[in-house]
């Protein structure tokens, strides 16, 4: 088969609405080719260029047209055939767990791989390299709660947001934040002083 029917039956095999890495198909054939048979496909409206390098096969929805996968979808994949760890940026943290209700103007991820910025639509992606401390409970529900806490800092942080960040995680994952070798020392002091003001009389 050339290199056009190569990429279009490993796009036919994949489901429909996951995101289809450019990297992902340099077995298929040279890349010149692999770039101009997804350039046909896209023009065909076979898939749809998400990025740079990132098509999807959308589904479609009877009431709302095609479903393309999330900012949030896309980027990790991007993140996983690259071999780095993406974990939530703390503003975002902090609004998916409800301490803010601030929306970040554009979309924010740490990595342990290079800083770097991209366009996912009209959505600005940046990525920001930051230490592996950081990124503490990567890819779990306690580390979203390490990463918003981490980001409002100590002056904003109080064993009644640790309340209320108790309400939200199941209680391995509360758990897991709690005794997290990551923590730094204010935050430890801080659930000191929660665990002192819960503990049964």
């Amino acid at each position: 088969m050339t290199t056009a029917e190569n990429v279009r039956q490993h796009i036919k095999a994949q489901p429909k609405g996951k995101p289809l890495l450019t990297i992902s198909m340099m077995s298929l054939g040279p890349r010149a080719s692999v770039d101009q048979a997804l350039l046909r496909l896209a023009r065909e409206g076979f898939i749809v260029r998400l990025a740079r390098g990132v098509y999807v096969r959308p589904k479609n929805n009877r009431y709302v047209g095609q479903v393309l996968p999330g900012t949030a979808e896309i980027v990790k994949a991007l993140a996983k055939a690259k071999g780095e760890t993406i974990h939530t940026h703390g503003a975002e943290a902090a609004l998916l767990l409800g301490l803010t209700t601030q929306v970040p103007m554009k979309a924010l991820y740490y990595t342990n791989g290079p800083s770097r910025d991209f366009r996912i639509g009209n959505m600005k992606v940046i990525v920001k390299n930051v230490s592996s401390r950081l990124l503490a409970l990567a890819g779990r529900p306690a580390g979203v709660a390490f990463s918003a806490l981490w980001y409002m800092g100590r002056e904003q942080v109080t064993p009644q947001t640790l309340a209320f960040i108790q309400k939200k995680l199941p209680t391995k994952e509360f758990a897991a934040l709690r005794e997290c070798p990551q923590l730094p020392a204010w935050l430890k002091e801080i659930f000191r002083r929660f665990e002192t003001t819960t503990a049964p009389v």
